[in-house]
């Protein structure tokens, strides 16, 4: 990849940038420019109006990935959240978060009549590699509906003969190494000029691409609008679970009727402030990716 820009030196969680500091090429993700995407609700609201997210994964041993992700969508506004997992995960999901309707789906057959109930899927928190995981993707990949696929699931599309054309109701997130895996390159290349990167994974795969670290970047196809970085975040929230978290946030806003670009950005913007909020309250030390989850509701609450 070919060095095109050099982005400004900003510290995680720098809140005191201004936007037009930012290269022309860049939007700095604003709170306030996003927050008017979520409207208050009405007085007749009902759990229909706000989406039904499918959240697809936890393999053998994998089940914490799973929750996470769903109990996350539901505190973000989703109006039902189903899990389609293994089956030895069911009982203790149920245990956690009771308003989750969780499936034991140990045929990947299973999935399809929960697919054609959802507004919205998350395919990728703790999904695995085996022939399970395999056959959760190709059904999800035949289903016309807005998604995010994370993790494994993006492992598993680089390792695809050829990219695919994922669409623009797709969001992808991956970490450096997991895109370096999707651009055939490796992670000193994505890390020597990102914003190159997140425009080729948007480009390549025809869909909305979250390239996460310090600064995270969203890009889609196009070039429709602006590159976003996200200024905010700190090094307390490199602890296991984190993506999860946000696939969560994500996929409760598809489920929601953002479109896969807004939902990327808005997720990537209040998991990072969310982050910054835990931080500062309780220091960077033994931060939990579920203790951002009602910072995060918290962000989306103000102003609604």
């Amino acid at each position: 990849m070919s060095e095109r820009i050099i982005l400004p030196d900003i510290g995680p969680g720098d809140m005191s940038m201004r936007p037009d500091s930012l290269p022309s090429q860049l939007e700095r993700l604003d709170l306030a420019a996003y927050q008017q995407h979520l409207p208050a609700r009405p007085r007749d609201a009902h759990k229909g109006m706000f989406g039904h997210l499918l959240v697809i994964g936890g393999n053998h041993g994998m089940g914490g990935a799973i929750m996470l992700a769903a109990e996350t969508a539901l505190r973000c506004g989703a109006g039902k959240v189903s899990v389609a997992t293994r089956s030895e995960h069911v009982v203790s999901m149920l245990a956690r978060c009771p308003e989750v309707m969780a499936h034991g789906v140990d045929d990947p057959a299973q999935l399809a009549p929960l697919l054609g109930q959802a507004s919205a899927v998350v395919l990728g928190p703790g999904l695995g590699r085996d022939a399970w995981a395999e056959r959760m993707l190709t059904q999800v990949l035949k289903h016309d509906v807005p998604r995010i696929l994370d993790a494994d699931a993006l492992n598993s599309i680089a390792n695809m003969p050829r990219p695919v054309r994922l669409g623009r109701q797709t969001v992808i997130t991956p970490h450096p190494a997991e895109a370096a895996r999707l651009l055939a390159c490796h992670t000193i290349d994505i890390q020597a000029d990102r914003l190159a990167a997140v425009e080729q994974l948007a480009e390549r795969f025809a869909c909305a691409a979250v390239l996460k670290g310090v600064d995270s970047l969203v890009a889609g196809p196009g070039k429709e609008r602006l590159p976003g970085l996200c200024p905010y975040g700190n090094p307390g929230m490199a602890s296991a679970g984190m993506g999860d978290v946000l696939s969560g946030v994500i996929g409760a806003l598809l489920a929601q009727h953002l479109d896969a670009g807004t939902a990327a950005r808005y997720a990537v913007l209040l998991h990072a402030l969310a982050g910054d909020r835990v931080a500062g309250q309780d220091g960077l030390l033994g931060m939990l990716a579920s203790d951002l989850i009602s910072s995060i509701r918290y962000y989306l609450n103000r102003n609604i």
